[in-house]
């Protein structure tokens, strides 16, 4: 069932192929596939890029074989050739960058920058440009710490607006594969605002540049201390769910995920039930189909039944796999107190089945949660029966419910305005 509903093939379409590969290695450790055919994906990425020694190993370890393809070496070759000549390229501007007296001269004024570097140094545009193809060039060798460096001081300095916006991009790439999660949460801020103010661009590529975002960011959003609440922000704006809803119904898993993880975030769980709802008949899997059938249908069978699958798909899904438990944990509490809000008395031997726990520890689980959830009942150990009382929300809970939320819309509502005066 794992592969059914294994997110791999469809999210790497909007990926960077480098972002690909830890995906591809996590699913060899899992033993969802052929080991032979993950490492034939792997061999496919890797001869698209300069990592040719990496190619060379896997390509050994897939043919049992020492032997080394002369295209490979061949490639090899022209790789070692490309980098020298981009080294001497960019040795004026890396010598220049290597003394930390040197940055400190640079102001915040780019066209101020050029000059003064062109009278000071000699260092034209000629140079800047070759310090973004050296950049990438150590990227696609597989050197993510040089790129994002060399990435990051050609933002400083360049005044080339597509390939400003381009090195970003890349310093994500880099910054997520070298697992430094919170500058890449700096930087996806900034390629959002970037995408957010480009208005007048053809709406195909403004969805296309929402989409990449969101499939990046959930790198970063699942490893960081924040990352969840970031999520639910970026994917409940109005511009970005309308994005999932048209090209990227998928990613409602990970939105799924996270609204229900977050107990802080239960105010947008009426917008997820929504569009969960709506793009049923394009999209579902175990998760959102829990969603539906217990917020929707109130049909707790069939959450139930979605519930018991859902660990297995987690547990076959990068991003998910460590917020597995919390994810259990968290669904297990919405199922039981939706059941709970509409039966008098229930037995703990029915619980303890639609929770899939035994009944001692669903007893103990219930107390817990019972404190928690600020349920009005009481645990019959005799009959064996969590008996509910009457409750009803006061004036003041009401107020509070109504308005969870009214932060976020009225975010929303500014940053439409001040998009709408940067536009103008």
């Amino acid at each position: 069932m794992a592969t059914q509903y294994d997110l791999t093939p469809v999210i790497a379409k909007h990926l960077d192929r480098h972002l690909v590969f830890p995906l591809l290695e996590f699913l060899g450790g899992r033993g969802l596939y052929d080991a032979a055919d993950i490492e034939a994906a792997k061999l496919a990425l890797i001869e698209k890029t300069n990592m040719v020694d990496y190619a060379v190993d896997i390509y050994q370890q897939l043919n049992q074989t020492d032997e080394v393809p002369e295209a490979l070496v061949a490639r090899r070759s022209d790789v070692v050739s490309r980098l020298k000549n981009l080294e001497a390229a960019v040795r004026p501007i890396t010598d220049f960058l290597s003394n930390e007296e040197n940055v400190k001269l640079l102001k915040q004024d780019k066209t101020q920058n050029q000059a003064f570097l062109q009278k000071e140094f000699n260092i034209g545009p000629e140079q800047v440009d070759a310090l973004y193809h050296f950049a990438k060039w150590n990227f696609e060798c597989g050197n993510y710490s040089a790129a994002a460096e060399y990435l990051y001081h050609y933002r400083t300095l360049s005044t080339n607006p597509e390939r400003t916006v381009s090195s970003l991009w890349g310093k994500v790439a880099a910054d997520i594969l070298l697992q430094e999660f919170g500058p890449a949460m700096d930087d996806i801020l900034k390629l959002k605002e970037m995408i957010d103010v480009d208005t007048f661009a053809p709406v195909a590529k403004q969805l296309q540049q929402k989409a990449w975002l969101m499939h990046w960011s959930l790198f970063v959003f699942f490893n960081h201390e924040n990352g969840l609440n970031a999520l639910i922000d970026l994917f409940m704006q109005d511009r970005y769910l309308t994005a999932i809803q048209l090209t990227s119904q998928h990613l409602l898993r990970y939105l799924a995920v996270a609204v229900i993880v977050n107990k802080r975030r239960r105010n947008v769980l009426a917008d997820l039930k929504r569009v969960i709802s709506q793009e049923a008949y394009e999209y579902s899997d175990p998760v959102t189909e829990f969603v539906r059938c217990l917020f929707v249908e109130c049909d707790f069978d069939g959450a139930q039944e979605q519930l018991a699958k859902c660990e297995e798909v987690l547990d076959g899904d990068f991003f998910l796999v460590a917020a597995k438990d919390a994810f259990m944990e968290a669904a297990r509490q919405f199922l039981f107190e939706n059941y709970c809000r509409i039966h008098q008395a229930i037995s703990i031997c029915s619980l303890s089945e639609k929770l899939g726990m035994d009944e001692e520890a669903t007893e103990k689980w219930i107390v817990n949660l019972v404190r928690n959830a600020r349920l009005n009942a009481k645990i019959d150990s005799k009959a064996g029966t969590v008996v509910m009382q009457n409750q009803t929300l006061g004036a003041y809970e009401q107020l509070l419910e109504r308005a969870r939320g009214m932060g976020l819309r009225t975010l929303d509502l500014s940053n439409a305005v001040f998009g709408a005066i940067r536009a103008a």
